[in-house]
């Protein structure tokens, strides 16, 4: 039973989770206090299927990549966790975000709405994208309900840090995309992913990895 709380306009509903009986309580209350409780990982991961089956559909890959990815996510109950308010909700559905380039050579922020198919994902997150870049404003969504994207195309990475406001309470994973490189037909890009530890430890990250990978060979699968 949902409790109705809807996430900024984003549309995602959630449900609320009594900590007191929670598996995870004694690690929320501790995690939970620490000035930085994001933890992460850099690796690499293997995107030929999905690379050429974003290029031969006129697809940007970086939405495909994105796409992969949430699909992933919403297997694993851990990364749809997010604090509010002082309260740990569970929601039903998570979005995407990320910055956004624009002609200036500053940045907006796009903010992409989940859908199961990659094609009408793609569709309507590229028009979103095109909005933004037509702007010169910033709107940021302060709702939890979505993973913050970003991606950095020059840089086959090894690791990576954020901004990030402290005296502002934050839960939602931050995941960073890098150069795609090729070699022997195989085309592999740097990962970074972060997370907040009161609600997800190392084996939900890896979780993730193992559905986003398996994904990631069927790109066109729901």
């Amino acid at each position: 039973m949902y409790d109705g709380r809807m996430d900024n306009g984003l549309g995602s509903k959630a449900k609320r989770i009594d900590v007191e009986f929670w598996e995870r309580r004694a690690l929320y209350e501790l995690f939970s206090s620490y000035s930085e409780p994001f933890h992460g990982v850099c690796l690499r991961v293997d995107c030929t299927e999905t690379y050429r089956f974003a290029k031969d559909s006129g697809i940007s890959v970086f939405l495909a990549l994105l796409h992969r990815s949430l699909i992933a996510a919403h297997r694993v109950d851990n990364l749809m966790l997010r604090i509010v308010d002082g309260e740990v909700w569970k929601y039903s559905t998570i979005h995407g975000g990320s910055p956004v380039g624009r002609p200036n050579g500053t940045i907006g922020f796009g903010h992409y709405i989940y859908q199961p198919e990659v094609g009408a994902f793609a569709r309507e997150a590229q028009r979103e994208i095109e909005r933004v870049r037509s702007r010169s404003d910033l709107e940021r969504h302060e709702g939890q309900g979505l993973i913050r994207y970003s991606v950095l195309p020059w840089f086959d990475f090894t690791s990576i840090s954020h901004a990030r406001d402290y005296a502002t309470p934050d839960s939602a994973p931050k995941i960073t995309f890098g150069k795609i490189t090729e070699s022997g037909g195989k085309f592999t890009m740097p990962v970074s992913i972060h997370v907040h530890h009161a609600l997800a430890d190392g084996l939900h990250v890896a979780h993730f990895v193992e559905h986003w990978t398996q994904y990631l060979k069927y790109p066109d699968s729901i």
